[in-house]
């Protein structure tokens, strides 16, 4: 039977002025007291690691807004709060969700905030997915109960140290050749090193050449493997190292050595059949086997060196005894009747050589000491003509065909100093005095005998036709050429000196050369303007003698100074308008001077204008102004003007007005003026 109580209309309002002045009264309290009141209304207390934030509410909670809470969580737990952003870890791939659905606290001091089912947990919303014997290892082999889960070790040398074998000698990536299933069935691509593994190397194990499981020292050459297959059936290092030129990992008995394709000497005739210990006799790679005939067939060499080491020129592999038949066109025919080809050696025969005997050439057995150069055979020939005066290289004028005809053969053109225009002349004579000296080419090469040093500068040729008597150095092209001695056109700009306004050639001055060059050694000319100028100098060198200053080449009556800008004393008033250069500037200019030095105080030049006689000091400005000296700045008696340089003389504290007038009018020395 429920019981029903009823409220009278008097309860009801009692309660609700009770309920009304409560909320009033908490509506009043001040901020302070807001924490204790959060704590009485606590659920209960926090975990251990929440303590330092009891009493501190708003660290996880926003007042009237629980949706914010999650806000709070992350900015503490700002690892969460990256793997939620990044999509990594749990918290990042797994369904978005309130913290509290699984974090709640207000539990006590040892409650359990992150609870786990370790039976349901679903691994592969980590970052280290289990595959393998890893499904079946429990928590707490990988997880250390002191730390996070978050903090559990993801490389395999944290939790298998103690099986590496290779005690850390191959670095830390065991994936790369164990795998989850069984630690000790490896998966290695050994095609992935610098060794790959071919033929019969495939089906060795691992431990025949990595003695004491060493992988990265293990060396790699043949021979660290194979050195006893070649000590007891093999050539006994006496073919090197170097395994592997000949054999294959296929099959070591199987030769793959080609010895036309594999060195620089291919075998031909009975050198195939030949065994390899017949030609190297010595260790393969120390003694290097020389490639020439006569290394191996001195003993069987009749000429006894005379021929050279290049018994192929008429012996071939095939046989010795048998010799070379060879065309005869370019070749040439001993007494014995034997064709050489004359052609592959450095001295083939054409023209008139062809028809000659080798005795004609080869005084002695000894063939390769006969002269390849004309002057060999033919110096006899040029004794009768140059005497040796136009050097041994008879080959630049004559011909194999025919001695004597030198036409079409030489080329002056293709020397260092070609011909042309006036030199190109075949009638080219060297005019000496007025008559003609030598003609052809001895106008030139006046000494035979030292044809190739004849100098090829104009100055050699042309010496007693300079006129500049060697001033202008022996470059005559820069202004002669070989189409006319003459001069047509000088460009004076390439100079030390260009040619500008009135100097200008024919200009409205009429300039001439003869004006400025009063000789033909023309660099002797002055470049100064007062050489030419100094009868035009009215100044008589008061500003010294750089003209240029002032003066310019488009007209010398026009001048231009600024004497504000260019100098340190600005003219201002009857300096500008009514002084000349000279009133102030009346002596000459000393020497490397524009002037004369001229004082910048008053005194300097009007000294003869002071009235005073130098009883009011050198400050004449004080008084005086630029536009009229005889007009006073401060109109006044004299005893204004002598009161007003006694105050000069006073300290600048002591300085005041003497009288009554000086109340209207105050004398400020210190600014250089008076007001």
């Amino acid at each position: 039977m429920k019981v029903r109580v009823w409220w009278s209309s008097r309860d009801r309002q009692c309660w609700a002025a009770w309920w009304f002045a409560l909320f009033l009264a908490l509506v009043a309290l001040p901020a302070a007291a807001v924490p204790g009141l959060e704590s009485v209304l606590s659920p209960g207390k926090l975990v251990n690691a929440h303590v330092k934030w009891e009493s501190d509410c708003a660290r996880c909670h926003v007042k009237f807004d629980r949706t914010a809470q999650d806000q709070r969580c992350v900015d503490c737990h700002k690892e969460i709060a990256q793997d939620v952003v990044n999509k990594t870890g749990y918290h990042g791939r797994m369904k978005p969700q309130i913290c509290r659905s699984c974090h709640t606290d207000h539990k006590g001091r040892t409650a359990q905030i992150v609870s786990l089912d370790k039976k349901s947990f679903d691994h592969t919303k980590t970052d280290f997915q289990l595959f393998g014997k890893h499904v079946k290892v429990t928590c707490d082999k990988c997880h250390d109960a002191s730390k996070k889960w978050a903090q559990a070790a993801n490389t395999c040398v944290e939790c298998h140290r103690k099986e590496d074998v290779h005690k850390g000698s191959l670095g830390l990536k065991c994936a790369d050749c164990h795998n989850e299933k069984s630690w000790k069935d490896t998966d290695f691509d050994h095609g992935e090193t610098k060794f790959p593994l071919l033929g019969k190397h495939v089906d060795v194990k691992c431990a025949t050449c990595h003695k004491d499981a060493r992988y990265k020292e293990t060396p790699k050459a043949c021979v660290a493997c194979h050195r006893k297959d070649d000590d007891q059936k093999g050539h006994k290092g006496f073919f090197g190292d170097k395994c592997e030129s000949c054999h294959g990992a296929k099959s070591w008995k199987t030769i793959a050595f080609n010895h036309d394709v594999d060195t620089k000497y291919a075998l031909e005739g009975k050198h195939r059949t030949t065994g390899c210990k017949d030609c190297h006799t010595g260790p393969l790679y120390k003694a290097k086997l020389a490639a020439d005939c006569l290394s191996c067939h001195k003993k069987d060499d009749k000429h006894k060196t005379m021929l050279g080491p290049k018994c192929d020129g008429c012996h071939t592999p095939q046989n010795w005894k048998t010799l070379a038949s060879k065309a005869v066109v370019g070749g040439a025919r001993s007494a014995e009747g034997r064709v050489f080809d004359h052609s592959t050696s450095s001295f083939p025969l054409l023209g008139g050589h062809v028809d000659l005997e080798c005795k004609d050439c080869h005084k002695t057995l000894l063939y390769k000491d006969a002269p390849k150069d004309c002057w060999g055979c033919h110096k006899a020939d040029d004794d009768k003509s140059h005497k040796g005066t136009l050097g041994k290289a008879c080959v630049n004028c004559h011909t194999e065909r025919v001695w004597k005809n030198t036409l079409g053969r030489f080329d002056h053109d293709k020397l260092k100093f070609p011909l042309r225009n006036a030199h190109a002349n075949p009638k080219i004579s060297l005019v000496v005095d007025g008559s003609v000296a030598r003609t052809g080419c001895k106008a030139c090469h006046a000494n035979p005998s030292s044809l190739r040093n004849t100098p090829t500068d104009c100055y050699s040729c042309h010496k007693k036709d300079d006129k500049h008597e060697g001033t202008l150095n022996t470059r005559c092209d820069s202004c002669h050429s070989d189409k006319s001695w003459k001069v047509a056109a000088f460009d004076h700009n390439r100079t030390r000196f260009p040619l500008t306004g009135l100097h200008v050639l024919g200009g409205a001055k009429n300039v001439t050369c003869k004006g400025c060059h009063t000789t033909l050694r023309y660099r002797e000319a002055p470049q100064e303007c007062v050489a030419c100028h100094k009868k035009d100098d009215r100044h008589k060198l008061k500003f010294g003698v750089r003209c240029e200053d002032c003066h310019n080449v488009r007209s010398w009556d026009l001048w231009s100074f600024d004497h504000d800008r260019r100098t340190s004393y600005k003219l201002e008033g009857g300096h500008r308008v009514k002084a000349t250069c000279e009133t102030c500037h009346r002596r000459p200019a000393p020497a490397n001077r524009a002037t004369d030095p001229v004082g910048t105080v008053c005194v300097s030049c009007h000294r003869n204008d002071d009235r005073h006689d130098g009883q009011f000091g050198a400050r004449c400005d004080q008084c005086h102004g630029v536009d009229n000296w005889a007009k006073v700045i401060q109109p006044g008696s004299r005893k204004g003007a002598s009161q007003a340089f006694h105050q000069l003389d006073r300290g600048p504290s002591e300085r005041r007005s003497t009288d009554a007038g000086a109340t209207s009018r105050s004398y400020a020395f210190e600014t250089g003026g008076m007001k």
